[in-house]
Formats: structure tokens, sequence, C-alpha cells
């Protein structure tokens, strides 16, 4: 028996199907006897099975109570009390309950007492949110609120389990259970400064709910969230009861969750098919060779028509003089420096890394964070690799490992490093191995940004790499 508000939650015993049941019963002072029923009635007609399921609200000659499912297994409080999860793990649990929560919203429900107590791993490997328009109308917390403001309370209860989920710290005052977030220049830390290890794209997220960078666009409901972290594996889907039990309450009613069940592994959707870039190639290599065929038949029939030999074609390598007007043999660029780019982000992606891409070496390289997506989980437009020339140059070629990762790329040029003066040069879709890009005709640039647009499938998510990078530029 929990009692709270001057509500008591008892365990009860379905008498019928033997099962336990939770039922929320009322002191005689308790003013909302009313509004909780109606809310518990509203919330039985949701048919989200990560909602706890309401089977019966009623008051009647002064008595009111709730009855629905009782839900057995490990709170998120429970989960965290070995520290924080792993990190897509974790966000795995938020997801599901903002999906469930954007349900809720959509039908005029919401929550505002998204607490780690309250979103719950079941003994049945599902995800379950309890509370749901029962814990607003007990705590009478939605009063005078505009829908905005409530879906943005549950934006922020939603972000702050994120948080938790991530670095077992929670970013507000109330006591949860949890340690409180550490405050840096009087801000909560975000995720990734309190917990190594932390994906840039779930940092990003949490930072974005929680107002925790400047700048930074907001989410301000649990639709945008759940959007936000569709991209996230999941852990397998709930299953729905619907069978309403009889209910006899026990005079020692029991206040257990049952034991831990262990998370099973996480179930990956495959990635989507790519085209091979060496069927590419192959095709475009047979379209050219017909085309030479072809033209050469073609000269060879004017030519005898005429009575003159016909001037066989001949291939010889052309030079960047002859491809582009620059004079002189090219040379290659010393690149003065790299940081990995992340302008729309936290603006950098493993910058600890970039010097790897220009050292030289095929065995070392800089690579993104790991993402939920080709589509970077829809927060970004993209990620990449700047190089600072050092002054500005007329560069002609880029010679580009990319390893066997892929995606699609852009080269941007461009004499400032800020994102609105790099302007794209070209694009390239599947690349992977060695690319070489002709730069010539590109206007003189200082900085060079190797812009990654769609990234490929790696392990468990999606990323890409840079594994060396060599410049061309021509010889004064």
């Amino acid at each position: 028996m929990k009692e709270s508000s001057g509500a008591t939650l008892w365990k009860a015993i379905d008498e019928v199907l033997a099962r336990p049941v939770a039922v929320h019963t009322f002191s005689p002072d308790f003013e909302r006897q009313s509004e909780v029923v109606t809310a518990a009635r509203a919330a039985s007609r949701l048919t989200d099975p990560r909602l706890t399921q309401v089977f019966d609200a009623a008051d009647e000659d002064g008595v009111a109570y709730v009855v629905s499912e009782w839900v057995s297994g490990e709170s998120l409080l429970d989960l965290l009390s070995a520290g924080p999860l792993e990190a897509e793990r974790g966000a795995a649990l938020v997801a599901e309950a903002a999906e469930a929560m954007a349900h809720a919203h959509a039908h005029g429900l919401s929550h505002l007492n998204l607490t780690p107590s309250r979103l719950m791993w079941t003994s049945g490997n599902t995800v379950k949110l309890l509370g749901v328009g029962v814990d607003a109308a007990i705590l009478d917390a939605t009063d005078g609120m505009s829908d905005e403001e409530l879906a943005h309370a549950d934006a922020q209860g939603l972000g702050r389990l994120l948080y938790a989920a991530l670095t077992g710290h929670w970013p507000a005052d109330d006591d949860c259970g949890l340690p409180q977030a550490p405050v840096d220049d009087h801000h909560y830390c975000t995720p990734r400064q309190v917990t190594a290890g932390v994906p840039g794209y779930l940092d990003t997220i949490a930072s974005r709910i929680l107002g925790l960078r400047r700048g930074a666009e907001p989410m301000d409901t649990p639709d945008e969230i759940a959007e936000a972290l569709s991209e996230v594996p999941r852990p397998a889907p709930a299953s729905v009861s619907t069978v309403p039990p009889s209910i006899e309450l026990r005079s020692e009613p029991v206040d257990t969750m049952g034991g831990r069940s262990p998370m099973p592994p996480i179930i990956h959707r495959p990635p989507p098919p790519r085209r091979s870039p060496m069927l590419s190639r192959f095709v475009l290599t047979v379209v050219v060779l017909l085309a030479m065929v072809v033209v050469g038949v073609g000269a060879w029939t004017l030519g005898k028509s005429l009575g003159t030999e016909p001037a066989v074609p001949t291939a010889s390598p052309s030079t960047p003089a002859e491809e582009g007007g620059a004079a002189g043999k090219p040379t290659e660029v010393k690149i003065a420096g790299a940081i990995g780019f992340d302008p729309l982000g936290d603006g950098e992606e493993r910058n600890e890394l970039a010097p790897l891409a220009i050292d030289g070496s095929a065995t070392t390289d800089w690579h993104t964070e790991t993402y939920g997506g080709p589509d970077f989980g829809r927060l970004k437009n993209g990620v990449g690799l700047l190089l600072d020339l050092g002054k500005d140059i007329r560069l002609t070629q880029a010679v580009i490992d990319f390893g066997e990762s892929g995606g699609t790329v852009e080269l941007r040029t461009g004499t400032s490093p800020e994102p609105e003066s790099l302007k794209t040069f070209l694009t390239r879709k599947d690349v992977s191995g060695k690319v070489t890009f002709d730069l010539n005709g590109s206007s003189a640039t200082r900085y060079l940004l190797v812009w990654f647009t769609e990234l490929p499938p790696h392990s468990k998510g999606y990323r890409t790499m840079i594994r060396d990078v060599k410049l061309m530029a021509a010889k004064d």
C-alpha cells in the first residue's frame, strides 16, 4: 500500500483470473475524486499497450476507486541503482515512453509526474508507463494550463528521464531517488559532460529538450521527442491484455514490484539495401566503351564515304592545366589542421580523432559518432571534417580514403569556416575506398569541408570514416 496526497494505492487480487491488479482508493477529505475518476475513464479508452490499462473507475455514494493493471518488473529507478544504463538501451525505454505520451496527448491526456519510478521494464520484457491521466488529476497539476503548456511540461519530464537513463543523475530539484545532476555555471551539465561514451546524437536530444545549450532548437512536445528518438533500436514490443478483473481487496496489501528481469538484446532494424558502387562503376565503364565503339564506326564510315582514311580516336591522360586552365605541374598541399565539424549539434564531431585523417597513414582514421539512422536520426542535415589549408589556394584535386564506410558526401569550399560561407562544389553518392575528386574550376579556398549528408550502416548503428586526405594544387 502507498499513500500520496489523499490517494492510496493497493495491490489487490483478481479472484476470477488469480492475478494482481492495482486499486486506487481515496480518503474522505480528498476533494478531487470526481476529477480522478473522469481522468481514469478517459485513460481507459487509450489503446497504446505501453500505457497501463484502466479496467474500472467509479464514484458512487461518496466512495471512489480506480482499478488498473498491476505492473511487475523494475522501474527505471531500480535499473539505475547500479549506475547509468548502456546509452541506447536507456534511450530505447524513453523512446517507448515518448511515443506512448504522444498518443496520450493526441487524446487530451497528460501525465505531469514523469519520474524514474513511473517508467517500468516489466517482467514480461515490455515497457509500461504508469499513471497517465490519473497522476495529473491526483496532483491537481493541470489546473489553468493550456494544451501547449501541458505538452511542454511532459516533454520536460521525458527529457529528464532521458538524462537520467544516460547519466544516472536527475536534472531537477525534486527528490526522485537519484543524485542531482552536476551544475556548471548555474546550468546542469550536458549528459556527455557527466558520463563518458554518451553518443553525440543522444546528448544533443537531451540538451535540446532541457535547454542545456544556448541557441539549440528546443523540443516542446512528446511527439517531437518521439520522432527524434524514432531511430533508436528498440526492445521487443508490448502485448495487450483486455480481460477485465473481479476485485476483492486483501486485508494485508502487498507493496512489492517483483524480482529483477534481465533486459533482452536490442533488436536492430535491417539497413535499407544500398546500390553497390562497384556495380555502378562497371555499368558506367561499359557505357563509355560502347560510346567509343559507336563513334569509331561512325568516323570510319564517314571517312570511307569521303575517300579518306578515318582518324582513329586515341585516349591520352589530360593534365590539370588542360582540364582547368591551371598552369604548371600540380603539387601536394600541406594541410594546416583539421577539426570534426558539427555546426548543427554541439559544434564538434569526434574532434580528438580529426588529426588522424591527415597524418598520412591509412591505418588510422577520423570517424563520426554512431547514429540511429542514415539521416542522423533526423536531428541534423550532416556532419563533416573541416580542413584548414593555412591560406587561400586554388585546389585541383582531392584524394580521400573512406575505407569501407560509404555514404553520401559533399565537398564544400570557402575562405571562412562559418557554415554559411562554405559552398557546395560537388556531391558524390556511395563513396567507399580511395576516391579522387576533380576540383578544377573551384575558386581559391582556405577551407575544404568534407560534408556527409547520409551515413552507411556500421555495427549496431550508422557512421562513416575518413582514413586519409591528400590535396593537390596547381604550381605557381
